[in-house]
């Protein structure tokens, strides 16, 4: 997308929000059903995911990993704001992007109370191919970093909570 049509299809939103700032606050939503065993079923824009186990914790391995899928959220993220924010700047970039997550599973499986539930460590990285200097690919991570929602809902932890309620389905 060229950057004069990036702006021309941002600025009318920008302006709401400028406007109107609650105009910008939306709930995103993800809904599962449980399904059989470990499984939960998980509907995307797109298709039916079906998570499961991963093979390091007793899965057989033929559904998908949440862990995967947080990645795989990470990546998706990141390359569309490099994308976008490539166009906004004018730049023209192709490549790759690939999310790498270090996980010890005695965590999870309560096998050792102080390993960690979750990633210890996170790790993005680009494989860029672009005609652009050192300073503007820079300028370029550095805003993608910035402005990827994933990247920074990691980064910056936001409030959590749990709840349930007794469904009479």
């Amino acid at each position: 997308m060229q950057p004069s049509t990036l702006r021309e299809v941002q600025e009318p939103i920008k302006q709401r929000y400028r406007d109107d700032p609650d105009a910008a606050l939306v709930t995103l939503a993800a809904d599962g059903t449980l399904g059989m065993g470990q499984s939960c079923s998980v509907q995307t824009g797109q298709a039916l995911v079906r998570a499961g186990l991963h093979p390091a914790t007793g899965g057989d391995g033929l559904l998908v990993c949440s862990g995967d899928m947080l990645l795989q959220a990470l990546v998706a993220c990141a390359g569309v704001t490099l994308g976008a924010v490539a166009s906004a700047l004018g730049l023209v970039v192709s490549g790759t992007v690939r999310a790498e997550g270090d996980l010890d599973f005695r965590g999870t499986l309560a096998v050792e109370k102080t390993a960690p539930v979750g990633f210890r460590e996170i790790r993005l990285t680009f494989a860029l191919e672009s005609e652009a200097d050192d300073d503007k690919l820079a300028t370029l991570m550095r805003l993608t970093e910035r402005y990827c929602v994933v990247f920074q809902t990691l980064a910056v932890r936001p409030a959590l909570s749990v709840t349930h309620a007794r469904s009479n389905a």
